[in-house]
């Protein structure tokens, strides 16, 4: 089973905090480069989308971001775009405090920025469309060669509490973004994974997101992370690619086959994995592999059911009881 990029993904509670709604926006028109613009390949272009994005007051003095007034998540919804691709996002404050919205791994103006610095903060009550585009890899004029925006990437609030959103991101004002190549190999589901200090997904201890997969879906993981500590990603049975993707390309690939990643503040990857690829339907833990980090709780399940919904082995998070120092 494949999904096309209009899919929409959605979750309810903490304990499946880990999926948001994957959206792209509205179709406005087709964009192509004019000669000189770009790298003057034409590698800009694509499609033009317009998104609306409420930052709002979630419960236990939380922020988010969501699709529509009275529905902030955190994460925020995850954004999907193909190199080429303009968002047009119109970002509305419900807060009562000025916020903004700052984008890592694509292109954008200073008025796009998100920050005092460029005077492109949003007050209370009021409403700022912030212009995202990507490109194409492509050769220069010079002869060297422009980088793509493919990758998995995020944005986050830039000024909450400080002018760097040191506040925003502790409360949840964050979310991942994902820019697709095209042709690239389309995920059957998508968990986002955001370590925040101590916190995954703003969750701690036993409200740590459980990500649920059947054995042969193809699942795509937005890891992120926030805060003052760096992290070491890590998924038990599973495994995959050190590279944009996560997946092979071809036979003579020898890029470093990985299960465990080092992120630090503001670091962001994915991949591709199939769930439950030669090991089987079980509750796999994800974690940080910091030992003090994992012992403090920053543990999840990735529950991998069979063709017949049956979970066999541990207890999922129940069986982890006693293992997170409060």
């Amino acid at each position: 089973m494949r999904r096309h990029f209009s899919r929409r993904a959605f979750a309810t509670g903490a304990a499946a905090a880990a999926v948001v709604p994957t959206v792209l926006g509205a179709t406005a028109a087709v964009s192509k480069d004019k000669p000189g613009e770009g790298n003057g390949q034409g590698n800009n272009k694509g499609t033009v989308r317009r998104l609306t994005l409420y930052m709002e007051k979630l419960p236990n003095g939380e922020m988010g971001y969501g699709l529509e007034p009275g529905k902030a998540s955190v994460p925020g919804p995850l954004i999907e775009l193909t190199e080429g691709d303009t968002m047009n996002i119109e970002v509305v404050n419900n807060l009562d405090v000025a916020a903004s919205l700052h984008v890592h791994g694509v292109d954008y103006d200073v008025a796009s920025d998100g920050t005092k610095m460029n005077d492109s903060v949003v007050e209370p009550g009021g409403r700022r469309t912030y212009v995202w585009r990507t490109h194409a890899p492509g050769p220069n004029h010079d002869g060297t060669w422009e980088t793509g925006s493919a990758g998995y990437w995020h944005y986050h609030d830039h000024q909450v509490g400080t002018e760097h959103g040191t506040g925003g991101l502790k409360k949840g004002l964050y979310g991942p973004v994902v820019v697709r190549r095209k042709g690239d190999v389309l995920p059957d589901k998508q968990f986002t994974v955001v370590f925040n200090d101590m916190t995954i997904n703003n969750r701690a201890h036993h409200d740590v997101p459980t990500l649920k997969a059947v054995v042969g879906e193809r699942v795509e993981f937005i890891v992120i992370t926030h805060g003052e500590f760096f992290h070491t990603f890590h998924v038990h049975g599973h495994r995959w690619v050190d590279n944009r993707t996560g997946l092979m390309q071809g036979p003579k690939d020898e890029t470093r086959v990985i299960d465990t990643k080092t992120v630090g503040p503001g670091d962001s990857f994915g991949f591709q994995v199939v769930a439950g690829a030669r090991v089987g339907a079980g509750n796999w833990m994800y974690h940080c592999h910091v030992q003090s980090h994992a012992d403090m709780g920053m543990v999840g399940i990735f529950q991998v059911a069979d063709a017949d919904g049956n979970v066999p082995g541990g207890g999922g998070m129940e069986g982890m009881e006693g293992m997170a120092h409060h």
